[in-house]
């Protein structure tokens, strides 16, 4: 709904203000605010002075979406200039327990008057000084009302007059009291300290401004209206539109989330350095949270190639990575064209195939980098000029039927290069052949980006494990949160990029954290192993796109939003049956790096957020 305001009454007739003097006034200002037509409960509606910035009043809406607020007004004389006879200082204390002392200079001999105003701009004490010569000043106030009754706690304002000229500051009393305790939830805009002109005699303008508070209902858009004139008791009414809501449902378990990752392929490229893999598996603040590390299985038999696979495996694993392998090719000898690339493995080798997989297996655990699961082929639909080998889905059948338990480990298949079913779906309707397999991996090249509900059926995880993009603009990067986005609301328990190390990775080449590493980050660093998906609005409003997770051990949450606009947003969370009181936020944009926010309030089971322009946002609660 388009916002916009209704002006029931303004005695546009005070706008000819002609008198010489005025002493200050408060006029009151009320109204409602309403969203399609419901009231709009515990917004904040606050009026800023245009033409003397600091000067700002305002107020919370009620149940019903009313308001009221109180505005001080001073006359002022039409000429344009006019000699200053005093200044205002700031009282002091201030805040206050008892009394306070406001200063004040005169430039020529006066008769003084201090006036205390409410909130809501009723008088809470006149104190008379007289006729006094011009110098520096002091009243004292006491704290008490004119029944000589102490005042609540809370914000008053303090107006001197003298000479037909008024200025006011603002005070806060923190002492207990018990009288003169406003009507209203009206509470005063926050304002730069010290004493300031009281001004908007001729009615503003006014800019006002619509903002949600932690309890507000609905949420809203944070809504400008500008040049409004309000010159004496009149009532406002404002439609603001309603911001979209995503509702999080934390009972709504989906699949387990086992981490997110990259790829370590030696001799392909050099071994990651120990300052290199304590910053991708590190999860603190500028590292990326890594859980999950793929390696190559070396075609040869040989412990040397074995043995380079070690360190950098054996650093991640002490750091809790979960170290899965990947053969190009089995070794030669085994394949129908004894050669490195193409070719099948021969129907008679694949004990031989079995107990290779199996030898790297237990030659990684004995040098303390035991591998999570092995792979039986990388790629094993695609067709290119470097190690590779060819499966179907019958030879997968027999294999993991006859020969995987001989491994040792879990087994992951079939990893084709655009997450094909076929090649696995045999394997999974065998009872035997499917209680083999503990992981359906597959790369997302050209295609299969899609849930695989027989391999869920199965109660088999389905990782993601390898895709790469050169793109490095910022575009290209932010597609890869909305890549990972789609994989997990897909059903995937994992995601691994390829080289972990590379100028398009999550890792530059110089060691630093890439743009696209702190997008993986705001994924990785914060849904952590173990947690598990949770069902929520998934596309809230265009460009806008969510995940959230929950970790059953801590009832944390997180809920990540990648949004694609050229604009910031505005967001509103729902958190039914959730007992969280705030969020901790972290933003990945063009100009922020996985960089902390401001804490977002949870109240009433709720929040809105503003989500940067074209932005990657995670927030966890507290």
């Amino acid at each position: 709904m388009t916002s916009s305001w209704h002006r029931r009454l303004i005695p546009l007739a005070c706008l000819g203000f002609s008198c010489a003097a005025a002493r200050a006034q408060a006029i009151v200002v009320s109204g409602t605010v309403s969203a399609g037509g419901s009231p709009v409960r515990s917004a904040s509606v606050t009026f800023q002075d245009a033409v003397v910035p600091p000067d700002a009043w305002g107020a919370v809406t009620d149940s019903a979406g009313r308001f009221r607020l109180s505005i001080l007004l001073a006359g002022v004389k039409q000429a344009p200039s006019l000699p200053d006879h005093f200044t205002l200082g700031q009282n002091y204390p201030n805040p206050f327990s008892s009394m306070t002392v406001v200063p004040y200079q005169l430039t020529t001999k006066s008769d003084v008057e201090v006036t205390v105003y409410d909130v809501l701009g009723r008088v809470v004490r006149k104190i008379a000084a007289g006729t006094q010569p011009a110098g520096s000043h002091t009243i004292l106030w006491d704290g008490t009302n004119t029944s000589g009754q102490r005042v609540a706690e809370g914000v008053y304002f303090y107006a001197l007059t003298s000479r037909g000229q008024v200025r006011a500051g603002k005070m806060i009393a923190s002492g207990a009291g018990a009288a003169l305790s406003p009507s209203m939830g009206g509470v005063p805009a926050t304002a730069p300290g010290g004493a300031s002109s009281v001004r908007a005699a001729q009615g503003g303008p006014f800019s006002v401004r619509i903002d949600n508070t932690g309890s507000t209902s609905p949420w809203i858009a944070t809504t400008q209206f500008t040049n409004l004139a309000v010159t004496g008791d009149t009532t406002l009414d404002f439609s603001v539109s309603a911001l979209p809501v995503a509702t999080v449902m934390r009972d709504s378990l989906q699949q387990v989330i086992r981490g997110f990752g990259g790829a370590n392929i030696l001799p392909w490229r050099p071994d990651m350095t120990t300052a290199e893999v304590l910053t991708a598996f590190g999860a603190g603040p500028g590292q990326l949270g890594f859980t999950i590390l793929r390696l190559r299985v070396p075609y040869t038999d040989d412990a040397g190639d074995f043995s380079a696979q070690v360190p950098t495996a054996q650093l991640a694993a002490s750091m809790g990575a979960a170290v899965f392998a990947t053969p190009w090719t089995p070794p030669p000898a085994l394949k129908t064209n004894t050669n490195i690339v193409a070719g099948m493995l021969a129907d008679t080798a694949y004990a031989s195939y079995a107990a290779h997989l199996k030898g790297f297996a237990d030659y990684m655990a004995a040098n303390g980098a035991p591998l999570y699961a092995v792979s039986l082929q990388n790629e094993p639909d695609a067709s290119v000029t470097y190690e590779s080998c060819s499966w179907n889905a019958t030879q997968f059948l027999n294999f993991t039927k006859n020969n995987a338990p001989a491994i040792g480990t879990r087994i992951m298949m079939p990893e084709s290069e655009s997450f094909v079913h076929h090649l696995s779906d045999s394997t999974l309707n065998d009872p035997v052949a499917a209680a083999h397999v503990a992981i359906i991996g597959g790369h997302i090249y050209g295609g299969g980006l899609a849930p695989y509900p027989l391999a869920a059926g199965e109660g088999k995880d389905v990782w993601m494990t390898e895709y790469l993009s050169l793109d490095t603009t910022w575009a290209g990067v932010l597609a890869t949160g909305k890549q990972i986005n789609d994989c997990m609301a897909a059903g995937m328990n994992a995601y691994v990029w390829w080289y972990i190390v590379r100028y398009y990775g999550p890792i530059g080449e110089d060691g630093t954290v890439t743009k696209r590493g702190y997008v993986m980050s705001q994924y990785a660093r914060f849904v952590r192993p173990g947690y598990r998906r949770i069902l929520c609005t998934a596309f809230p409003q265009r460009n806008v796109w969510l995940t959230s997770y929950a970790d059953s051990a801590s009832s944390k949450i997180v809920i990540v939003a990648v949004n694609a606009s050229a604009s910031a947003v505005q967001q509103a969370f729902a958190l039914p049956g959730a007992a969280l009181t705030a969020f901790a936020a972290y933003t990945t944009s063009q100009t922020k790096n996985c960089a902390p926010g401001a804490d977002v309030p949870v109240t009433s089971g709720g929040c809105a957020v503003s989500l940067d322009p074209s932005s990657i946002t995670t927030f966890v609660s507290k």
